[in-house]
């Protein structure tokens, strides 16, 4: 089965159960229809390049997903109508990253920097 990389940006005033909930509702979206999700990462509130929407900052979620190409035109489509997200990437990929992300091995980095600092 073809393996995905979806990620969504959700609007800045949601709690992070809301964001938790979106990201439940687009694993059940894809469960449902014979999918298979592999990983979820919420990468947490950051700030935007640019406005969208008016919203300077997000809340961004990762979902890594093995299914057919269906399943990914449903997610995209339910994904599309919600109000809460601003904006979605659906990538296809060869492989899925095994252990976290980019951006969650960056959070990790900076936390260890921060902790040295105030060590000193």
């Amino acid at each position: 089965m073809p393996l995905y990389e979806h990620v969504f940006l959700a609007r800045q005033d949601l709690s992070q159960a809301q964001v938790d909930a979106l990201a439940a509702t687009a694993t059940e979206i894809i469960e449902t229809n014979h999918g298979k999700v592999v990983k979820v990462e919420s990468w947490g509130l950051r700030s935007l390049a640019y406005k969208i929407q008016k919203n300077r900052k997000a809340h961004f979620v990762l979902i890594n997903v093995e299914a057919p190409p269906g399943v990914v035109a449903e997610l995209e489509r339910q994904t599309a109508i919600n109000e809460d997200i601003i904006r979605f990437l659906t990538v296809r990929v060869d492989e899925l990253e095994a252990g976290p992300s980019v951006m969650m091995r960056k959070n990790d980095r900076e936390r260890t920097r921060r902790r040295e600092r105030e060590g000193e």
